[in-house]
């Protein structure tokens, strides 16, 4: 009996599909993609998912590619759906920041800004608080068990070596946007109502009372009134958001 190797470079060619898909999809995914998340740590996430889903999928690989322009071919494919799919998520998570950017300008908090750790730039303390929030949200709920579920089913849905549904993608990229946008709007709207009718009883007052900068002194109240709408909508507003995030998420399930 003779002991052969040559499954070996079949077998480490899948492994670097799958490793080079879940990669670009792990770089961009909310909580372990983001920017406070050291690169090394995301990378060895990354290579341990992709030890376990190897048994999984790959009998989903063809052969191996006799020519290198194949082979460069099939990982630029790879990376090309793991960024997609990535970077749809993301736009989702971004939805919520919009809404904390948006209670921002109608509280007069504006310009209170910080540095946010999911997307490591400058952002508005609620838009701050409010993404970290349904980042934390999404593990404590166990909703990452469907990222980690749509990792998989990406492998029925968009098969390595098939030609990339770039039409599908950029038609999916857009919905997610305008759908992000609608319902960051719609969490917003009970703070885009307050402040249009604080700001119209202010400038009201303004007109009734000149000799007093009554904008300055109703800008605490306004902080004030706007932190209780908040306390006293957060849950309703969060609850809903994750509903969201479920059914936005639900296309790249196969099941």
């Amino acid at each position: 009996m003779t002991l052969t190797l040559d499954f070996l470079p079949q077998t480490a060619f899948a492994f670097l599909l799958i490793f080079a898909r879940v990669g670009a999809m792990v770089m961009a995914i909310p909580g372990i993609g983001d920017r406070a998340i050291p690169t090394r740590l995301r990378l060895v996430f990354a290579l341990a998912l992709s030890l376990i889903l190897y048994p999984i999928v790959q009998k989903a690989f063809s052969g191996l590619p006799t020519a290198l322009n194949g082979m460069l071919a099939a990982i630029l494919s790879e990376l090309m759906v793991g960024l997609a799919i990535g970077l749809t998520v993301r736009m989702i998570i971004a939805a919520i920041q919009v809404t904390g950017t948006a209670i921002a300008f109608q509280t007069g908090l504006a310009f209170a800004q910080n540095l946010d750790p999911a997307q490591g730039i400058q952002s508005s303390l609620f838009g701050s608080f409010l993404s970290m929030l349904s980042v934390t949200l999404l593990f404590a709920t166990d909703m990452h068990h469907v990222l980690l579920a749509a990792i998989h089913d990406s492998y029925v849905l968009f098969r390595p070596g098939a030609l990339l549904p770039a039409g599908d993608f950029a038609e999916v990229a857009l919905k997610t946007m305008a759908d992000g946008f609608r319902v960051a709007l719609q969490l917003a709207s009970p703070f885009l109502v307050f402040g249009l009718i604080f700001y119209l009883g202010v400038g009201v007052l303004t007109r009734l009372i000149p000799q007093v900068q009554v904008f300055f002194l109703a800008m605490p109240a306004n902080i004030f009134l706007g932190f209780v709408l908040l306390m006293l909508l957060l849950g309703t507003m969060m609850l809903w958001y994750l509903d969201y995030f479920a059914q936005a998420i639900s296309p790249y399930l196969a099941t």
